[in-house]
């Protein structure tokens, strides 16, 4: 009996696990396959072979980086060379001017000692003050019948430094225009106890005999400057009144030397060294280069023009091109004056 039911039991077992094989035959052990070695292998050699790419593109960078560096070296090397070339020509150019301005003076001495020793001598501000006028003040120079000028109105700083200062030029008010065509520079406009320019024909009479330049200015921070030259001449007109200047001192900076050596230009009449009309784009007449590294007779800016333009009263020396000067004063007297 018991027999029998055992055999039942493993009967019936064995019903429950073919149906079970019937209805899942994807659990049936499939045969194994043989690992696919090729495969990798292809995988392997893939791997190297973008590793080397990787590495020569790494090298191919750090070449181009190599050649760059080279090419940025030696643009900066040449930029030197061609700055110092540069620095040799203005030294040379100085030089030059310098020798010349020697030359003008020593023709000026010679005719002056054949001036000074007749009637026709120069008269200024200094001869003045060798004849006990050393109250500064409004004074009038005789007619110069060498030249055939006219008597003219002159202020005479008898204090600055010394005194004896012929003013040629003065900017404080701001109310005189000095965008003016050559005539007017020529004679001279303004007023002599406000903004003036006295005039490039009385400029070249008076620096006939060698002549020092000084040049005060002042800002809008009440803060004062100045700049003198020891020799200073201004040409004639049929020589466009070509500025002469040399022998800087001062503490406002040498901004008039790159002028020097050139002629006077003014709205209608450019004789600058440059393209551009410097008169018109500094709106003032003076001795424009290409343009400027000063500009005395400039647009007058109240409260220093906040830096927005460039043709205003300016000199680069002491604030730059931007900067227009509340007040300036240029006098000139002899070299061989003695207070």
């Amino acid at each position: 009996m018991i027999f029998r039911t055992a055999a039942l039991s493993v009967t019936l077992i064995l019903l429950v696990l073919t149906e079970v094989w019937a209805q899942n035959p994807r659990k049936r052990l499939a045969p194994l396959k043989p690992p696919k070695v090729q495969c990798c292998d292809e995988v392997r050699a893939m791997k190297v072979q973008v590793a080397n790419l990787t590495s020569l593109l790494e090298e191919l960078n750090r070449k181009q980086e190599t050649d760059l560096m080279n090419i940025v070296r030696q643009m900066m090397d040449l930029d030197k060379q061609n700055r110092q070339q540069e620095a040799r020509v203005t030294e040379a150019e100085s030089k030059y001017s310098e020798i010349n301005n020697r030359v003008e003076i020593m023709q000026l001495q010679a005719s002056q000692s054949v001036t000074q020793s007749s009637s026709d001598a120069i008269y200024d501000c200094a001869s003045l003050y060798n004849k006990n006028y050393k109250i500064s003040g409004e004074y009038k120079l005789p007619a110069d019948e060498f030249l055939g000028t006219p008597e003219i109105d002159v202020f005479c700083d008898m204090e600055s430094n010394g005194g004896g200062w012929t003013l040629i030029q003065k900017r404080k008010v701001g109310l005189t225009s000095f965008n003016r065509d050559w005539k007017q520079y020529k004679k001279g406009f303004g007023t002599i106890r406000g903004d003036f320019w006295l005039g490039n024909d009385n400029i070249f009479r008076l620096t006939r005999q060698p002549s020092t330049l000084r040049i005060e200015m002042e800002d809008w921070e009440g803060e004062t400057r100045y700049a003198e030259y020891s020799h200073f001449t201004v040409k004639n007109e049929l020589n466009s009144y070509k500025l002469l200047i040399g022998n800087y001192s001062g503490n406002a900076g040498n901004s008039l030397r790159y002028h020097n050596n050139t002629n006077f230009s003014t709205m209608g009449k450019d004789n600058d060294k440059c393209v551009d009309d410097c008169a018109s784009i500094r709106k003032g007449g003076y001795w424009y280069n290409c343009c400027t590294d000063s500009n005395l007779n400039g647009v007058f800016y109240r409260h220093g023009n906040q830096g927005k333009n460039t043709d205003g009263i300016t000199w680069y020396g002491w604030h730059g091109p931007n900067y227009s000067l509340k007040r300036v004063e240029m006098k000139i007297r002899p070299q061989n004056f003695k207070s």
